[in-house]
């Protein structure tokens, strides 16, 4: 709901918890009011007549108090616009109006030619924020442009959480004491990186249940820049956007618009468990598409092959994994043009006619035959030099005149900025799925960005922002066209995962690191801010080879896997008959929890930090509990797990002990005492009752 005082210059956001105010001087300054518990009109208006300090030479009266900061006039923290017209720099802006309907909110300010209007949308209690910039006159350079800063009300010792990592070790949550001064994060890479996930989280003592805490996430999948600053005076702003510095983000020509990507934030008092329920809500229901169904089970045959594939050889697979219950059967990097390692064929988008002879389509309907949905790897944005693309068309890739390009993994980056090259993997994307009875398909991106240019272009520094709105471009065509299939996003695992990709994507790669311990600790800070829907996670084999050569238990590896999208990524023709009817009967018991896991509210009962860890999901009746035992000493006892979420006053039943417990449920976790050579992992599942149900209830 959006509010508006008598005046015109108080605004007031309010979701089912919260509220959010802004208000407008009589100098045309934006002010920040309140970001919190709900409040009344009224009390913003009195908020708005709280007179700010002086000015003064050495600090500004702005500083830690203004909505949105632009570059110029009587501020000293760090801009959130920053505009160069000619050899002018600034903003000099006059406030120009507002409209408010429902949840949504525009003010609209002027600076000469250009309009900046700040968009704010409540959906829930998060807050989605952006900026559009028009230009009615001469070209502008948009140096800067972020979507928001965000303002924290005074408190002493703040608490920053963020989530850093690398390849195969991503979404390691960390906490630590904010200090003073700025911290930056954020990706130089061209897309959001295995580095840092573009959330941060604010709180001064809470717990996973209980204080308040800020979040904020931002929506965009290229380079971006998230900096939280500490002032001088003690107040807190955080400021974030696309674009990893200052250097220039485009230029805006006359009659042009540019729109940032939204920066969502999110004030709770549930404490930490009760942001992340209310982020992973939103975005089941205003961001992922198609949300509300269930993903399938799936096999990906990569791990069971790598490049050495041949349609026989997937039909094998494809008969196993069937057997064991597997709904969508996907072929890995390998399947198309001269792809026999990773030095040649990318960008030559055709089945290779040796493996495939009559294409994807046998093999497709082979895999339909036996009841289960089809899918393929595609990597579009990059090409090999060693393929008829390059061959053809060397100038569609990024690099920069006269200096040598850069290869990683054989590889270099198509320019998704140039229309010939969006509208060539339009045709080849389009006519692929066309031509087979595809339903699935794996977005791969394995490189950065490292030899940005554009020769030729009068602005090549665009090619930055402009690639991923190509990208988008090219997604929401796809989409469009092929409406049944879905889209899962990979950057070599966890490498492009943020609320921009997942408003155009099914589900996600989480990591490449398919070890099951290893996995806890990536998926326990995945869940700080994207929900199990989206999270796909994999049993590949023991040990596990690509990695660690760690050796765990098919239970283990399971159990760990059905935290998220459950999907099994092993050589099934090396697995034993024992190991197949385990397999079976573990994809059968995922399918009966998947609504919950999926749909459910996540409870983070024990941290993964070496002991026994475990999560709780709730849907309705149901509630589900996977418990993961890392490590134990000798005699000593299992914890047990309290359960929460749950009603009080309410019965439920355990179904794999029969035992029925009322209000706070104690889970005696019931796995082996005493040093174990294997991982270990248990699976509950409990169902309230009914006053007409009978049951005897244990204490």
């Amino acid at each position: 709901m959006a509010q508006v005082s008598q005046d015109g210059r108080t605004w007031l956001l309010t979701g089912p918890a919260s509220s959010y105010a802004v208000h407008v001087t009589d100098r045309d300054e934006l002010v920040h009011l309140h970001w919190g518990p709900r409040i009344a009109l009224a009390d913003a208006e009195a908020l708005a007549r709280r007179p700010l300090p002086d000015d003064w030479p050495f600090e500004s009266r702005l500083d830690g108090r203004e909505e949105y900061p632009v570059e110029g006039g009587p501020r000293f923290t760090r801009p959130a616009l920053s505009v160069r017209a000619g050899a002018r720099r600034g903003t000099e802006w006059v406030f120009d109006g507002h409209e408010a309907d429902d949840g949504a909110l525009r003010l609209r300010f002027r600076d000469g030619a250009l309009t900046v209007t700040l968009h704010y949308r409540m959906r829930g209690d998060v807050i989605e924020r952006w900026v559009t910039l028009h230009n009615r006159g001469p070209a502008v350079e948009l140096l800067r442009a972020d979507s928001a800063t965000w303002t924290l009300p005074d408190r002493e010792q703040w608490r920053l959480s963020q989530l850093h990592g690398r390849w195969a070790a991503e979404s390691r949550l960390t906490r630590s004491p904010l200090t003073y001064g700025e911290k930056v994060i954020g990706s130089r890479r061209g897309h959001t990186g295995h580095q840092h996930l573009p959330w941060v989280a604010l709180d001064t003592d809470a717990t996973e249940e209980h204080g308040e805490v800020y979040g904020c996430a931002l929506g965009w999948s290229g380079s971006w820049r998230i900096c939280v600053a500490q002032l001088p005076d003690a107040r807190v702003q955080i400021t974030g956007g696309s674009g990893h510095d200052d250097s220039g983000l485009l230029m805006l020509d006359t009659d042009e618009t540019h729109v940032t990507p939204v920066f969502a934030g999110l004030w709770s008092d549930g404490g930490f468990g009760g942001a992340s329920r209310a982020w992973h809500a939103y975005q089941r229901t205003y961001v992922v598409p198609g949300a509300d169904r269930d993903r399938p089970v799936l096999f990906n045959s990569w791990e069971a092959t790598g490049f050495d594939i041949a349609q026989e050889q997937q039909r094998e697979l494809a008969e196993r994994a069937a057997a064991m219950g597997v709904e969508l059967f996907v072929v890995d990097d390998g399947w198309f043009g001269a792809r026999t390692s990773d030095r040649a064929g990318l960008g030559d988008w055709t089945p290779n006619p040796d493996r495939f002879p009559g294409g994807l389509k046998p093999l497709a309907d082979h895999v339909h035959a036996l009841g289960m949905q089809f899918g393929i790897w595609v990597e579009p944005e990059m090409v090999n030099p060693d393929s008829d693309l390059y061959r053809a068309h060397p100038d569609w890739v990024q690099f920069q005149p006269g200096r040598r390009r850069t290869e990683f993994r054989n590889q270099l980056v198509l320019n998704l900025a140039r229309d010939d090259v969006r509208e060539y993997l339009w045709e080849q994307l389009h006519g692929l799925l066309s031509a087979a009875p595809v339903d699935y398909v794996k977005w791969d991106f394995n490189r950065c960005f490292t030899d940005a240019g554009w020769p030729g272009d009068p602005y090549p520094q665009r090619l930055w922002t402009d690639h991923v709105h190509g990208l988008y471009g090219l997604l929401d065509r796809l989409r469009a066209a092929h409406p049944h299939v879905a889209f899962d996003s990979c950057s070599g695992g966890g490498g492009r995962i943020d609320l921009g990709i997942l408003s155009r994507a099914d589900q996600v790669w989480t990591s490449d690191n398919t070890d099951p311990l290893d996995r806890l600790a990536v998926q326990h800070g995945f869940s700080q801010i994207h929900p199990a829907r989206v999270m796909a996670a994999w049993v590949t084999d023991s040990p596990n080879t690509m990695l660690n050569g760690r050796v765990s238990s098919l239970r283990f590896r399971f159990v760990s896997a059905m935290a998220g999208v459950l999907g099994v990524g092993g050589d099934l023709t090396r697995w034993t008959g024992e190991e197949l009817a385990e397999a079976r009967e573990w994809v059968a018991l995922y399918k009966e929890i998947r609504p919950v896991v999926q749909r459910g509210d996540l409870y983070r009962l024990r941290p993964p930090d070496g002991g026994l860890s475990a999560v709780q999901y709730v849907l309705g009746d149901e509630t589900v509990v996977l418990a993961c035992l890392q490590a134990q000493h000798h005699g000593e006892p299992v914890p047990a797990l309290r359960l929460r979420g749950l009603d009080p006053t309410a019965s439920y039943e355990c179904r794999e002990s029969g035992e029925v417990h009322r209000g706070a449920v104690l889970l005696h976790h019931g796995l082996p005492t005493g040093l174990r050579g294997d991982l270990d992992a248990a699976v509950f599942r409990l169902r309230r009752l009914r006053s007409d149900d009978k049951a005897v209830l244990s204490d």
